[in-house]
């Protein structure tokens, strides 16, 4: 039943850009872990949130082939930016290629290196936070960050229920690491959030 709602949800819900069915078949043949993609409807639902939010700044961790970029850079308002960092360099390749593809380029900035480093070397205050990265990176990357989220931004990270695991309340440490992070969201007074059963879990979190 699930594959089937799912399917029907991607059915129902608006490709934000075109150049992204063919990134997506590239990121299948080209990478290890085509999964780790953001998809249709995770990625519209960024694409959404981002055009409500109308960030002038944008910070994804985890730029992987460059989807969930492309759908942020698309409700981007006139003059908005997206910082993007990736670990891996070889990664490259197929995100720049599609984001001079779709004429993004002049939006996106990539960054490549471990995100702890190069957050605090950015400057940078922003109003709207994407982490799809090492998830037991996720509670550093909120210390390193909530400082530097403006007042009304948006916090979003993905996978955070983790193939269910954090409900079944399973022993290993990845999925204790995605609950102890939820946990410290959701305890947080400096933000209130909301989990979205969205694929393997979305969180968004909003700076009071």
């Amino acid at each position: 039943m699930q594959k089937k709602i799912n399917a029907y949800c991607e059915a129902h819900t608006t490709l934000p850009l075109p150049e992204l069915y063919e990134l997506e078949r590239e990121t299948h043949l080209r990478t290890l872990s085509p999964q780790m993609i953001s998809g249709k409807v995770q990625g519209h639902l960024l694409a959404l949130l981002t055009l409500l939010a109308k960030p002038k700044l944008a910070l994804e961790i985890g730029t992987f082939t460059g989807y969930a970029s492309l759908c942020i850079a698309k409700g981007l308002p006139e003059g908005g930016m997206l910082h993007t960092i990736e670990v891996n360099p070889e990664l490259a390749f197929i995100s720049t290629k599609y984001f001079e593809k779709t004429h993004f380029s002049n939006k996106i900035t990539l960054h490549q290196g471990d995100a702890k480093q190069i957050i605090p070397n950015l400057g940078l205050y922003f109003d709207l936070v994407f982490m799809d990265a090492a998830k037991f990176d996720y509670p550093a990357y909120f210390d390193l960050l909530i400082d530097r989220l403006n007042p009304g931004g948006l916090l979003i990270a993905d996978n955070v229920l983790w193939d269910g695991k954090v409900a079944a309340k399973a022993t290993d440490a990845d999925t204790q690491t995605i609950d102890a992070f939820n946990k410290m969201v959701h305890q947080d007074s400096r933000v209130e959030n909301v989990i979205l059963p969205v694929r393997d879990g979305v969180l968004v979190a909003r700076k009071l």
